[in-house]
């Protein structure tokens, strides 16, 4: 009876795990929750980078709208925003032929930067310029997402640059 006594409270102490065990575990998990998320996170940036891409296009379908519409695209005081409201468009237009051509305003980015529009390139006075400054917020740097390419001599309005992260494949 004396060796039963014992066993039982041999087993009963065991029943929890030690700190360290605990600890171990912990460790685990977060170790294994740190890698789960970079590569959520990595992900993250490129589906913004290629939402940003389709938000491009869009406003380059409004903007040809506009051009089929009045011969011209938005001046760089009617900005974009004239593709969704006629608050802005020149006051020598008649406003009663004016139809939105995008159904919801984009006035920014997906990083919440207002797009970068003039109606002439500097490179190209026939052609507007449409970008946006990408991730960091600067002009000029290399994660800018543009409508058109430097070396495009075709003049595609449509020729984003590769803005894909290096060692991927897209």
């Amino acid at each position: 009876m004396d060796s039963r006594a014992n066993r039982k409270r041999a087993t009963s102490r065991r029943r929890g795990f030690t700190l360290i065990e605990v600890m171990i575990v912990l460790a685990i998990v977060l170790a294994l929750g740190a890698i789960v998320s970079v590569a959520v996170l990595s992900r993250k940036d490129e589906a913004n980078i290629q939402l940003a891409k389709t938000d491009l296009t869009n406003l380059e379908k409004g903007l040809k709208w506009f051009y089929f519409k009045y011969n011209r695209y938005p001046t760089d005081e009617e900005g974009l925003a004239v593709l969704w409201s006629a608050e802005t468009l020149d006051p020598e237009l008649d406003e009663s032929q004016w139809s939105a051509q995008l159904e919801k305003p984009l006035a920014k980015d997906r990083w919440g930067h207002e797009w970068m529009y003039m109606q002439q390139r500097d490179d190209d006075p026939a052609k507007y310029a449409l970008w946006s400054v990408g991730p960091d917020g600067e002009d000029g740097t290399e994660d800018d997402l543009k409508t058109w390419s430097e070396d495009d001599e075709m003049g595609s309005d449509f020729g984003f640059e590769d803005m894909a992260p290096s060692g991927s494949g897209g």
